[in-house]
């Protein structure tokens, strides 16, 4: 299989992509085993609807309140009104561990000249705490929040202020992401694309097509062909 050439940047999406948002349950010992699944699902689910519902509408709220009304409305459709609960699961929310390959996938990519980037719904805020708490903020050239255009993936103003931040063309840009509709979006806004499919999902039926599909960020680096020569210093004019 030919590998993917001319990348000059590899941007990430961050939740469920670097995060594992479905470990927040899982350390909330507050909610019973028997409905984690269940909590997690419906929250992940309405975050994500109340993403594309408020675009479409064009009402903005940036994704800290889009998270915590996912999760006021998860929380009362299982029937959990535990005092405080809402506020402990925010909180874990902004510590989300990464996946155990993520450290050096980008610290790999970093060596060989790639420039890295974070490319997520995520407030600036929200980013900054789990990149500080994972400790992974080092290994990244650029943070960049979809906040600055007060749109949501997969309006294009997002992917088009990606490629803004960095200074490359789409066609430079190598974009990773575990959400399908992400991934398919991205793509047919023009970048690679290599969709991490970490659950095992079905193909999309959307525009756009991702040239590779993995089941970890591992297999990464090796789809990607080395720059033809070390870059000048890092292209575009990079912010965290």
């Amino acid at each position: 299989m030919n590998k993917i050439s001319g990348i000059r940047a590899c941007v990430f999406d961050a939740y469920g992509t670097l995060f594992d948002f479905a470990s927040v349950l899982g350390r909330c010992h507050e909610v019973p085993e028997a409905q984690r699944g269940a909590l997690s699902t419906l929250w992940r689910d309405k975050q994500l609807q109340y993403t594309w519902l408020r675009t479409l509408q064009g009402r903005y709220a940036d994704f800290w309140q889009v998270t915590g009304e996912a999760l006021e409305y998860a929380l009362e459709s299982v029937g959990l009104t535990v005092p405080g609960l809402h506020a402990r699961l925010m909180a874990l929310y902004l510590r989300l561990p990464v996946f155990p390959e993520v450290p050096a996938v980008l610290r790999e990519l970093r060596e060989a000249g790639f420039v890295t980037a974070v490319l997520s719904n995520g407030t600036p805020v929200m980013l900054s705490a789990a990149l500080e708490a994972a400790g992974i903020g080092e290994l990244l050239d650029a943070v960049l929040s979809a906040d600055a255009v007060r749109q949501f993936k997969t309006h294009p103003d997002v992917y088009r202020f990606a490629l803004d931040s960095l200074g490359v063309p789409a066609e430079a840009v190598c974009f990773q992401s575990s959400n399908a509709w992400d991934a398919y979006a991205a793509s047919a806004f023009g970048m690679h694309v290599v969709w991490c499919n970490r659950y095992g999902q079905r193909p999309e039926r959307l525009p756009g097509a991702p040239e590779r599909e993995v089941r970890t960020l591992a297999e990464l680096p090796g789809l990607l062909n080395p720059l033809t020569a070390p870059p000048d210093g890092r292209p575009g004019t990079l912010s965290k």
